[in-house]
């Protein structure tokens, strides 16, 4: 897969990104704001375990946001099943020296598109820590919405905190 977002590009993950994928990972501002799956430190070792899970994968669910060529954050997707088959839930983080450049926004305004053109899909959601209003904005400047706010529903980093459910309706 590959998307050209003017300023940053999304596209498939590739052996060769583990190289540098522990200079933008390895970042505990970082860390704060993603579920504990995702390690800090994160190591070389780390890099290479995840390249290794999503190289070839099908489906192809997570992707590399390259800047100037270099892996400098993910954007991805959990599939769900069932009856919520129709639902899945978008992830992304980014390098933290990028930060405030618009990249996040305009990778997450390409990758929802894509998602409803290529998933059989009528939902795209996702459950920002309240106390990171950047990616608030970043959702609501991709047209996700949000639909309520779930209290005391996560623990990071030793404290309980709050949510917020944001979501972006296909055709709407």
């Amino acid at each position: 897969m590959y998307i050209d977002c003017d300023l940053c590009v999304i596209r498939s993950w590739q052996r060769d990104d583990e190289q540098t994928l522990p200079k933008h990972a390895n970042n505990r501002e970082v860390w704060l704001n993603l579920r504990d799956r995702f390690p800090h430190p994160y190591t070389q070792a780390d890099a290479q375990q995840w390249i290794e899970s999503v190289v070839g994968a099908y489906p192809e669910t997570g992707f590399a946001i390259t800047v100037e060529g270099e892996a400098v954050g993910a954007i991805g997707l959990v599939l769900h099943d069932d009856i919520e088959r129709c639902s899945a839930e978008v992830g992304y983080w980014l390098g933290q020296t990028y930060w405030g450049r618009g990249i996040i926004t305009a990778a997450l305004k390409a990758f929802t598109r894509y998602v409803f053109s290529e998933f059989e899909l009528t939902r795209l959601y996702a459950v920002p820590f309240l106390r990171n209003p950047a990616s608030i904005k970043v959702l609501e400047k991709a047209g996700y919405q949000c639909e309520g706010i779930m209290r005391r529903s996560a623990i990071k980093d030793g404290q309980i905190i709050d949510q917020a459910l944001y979501a972006c309706i296909a055709g709407v």
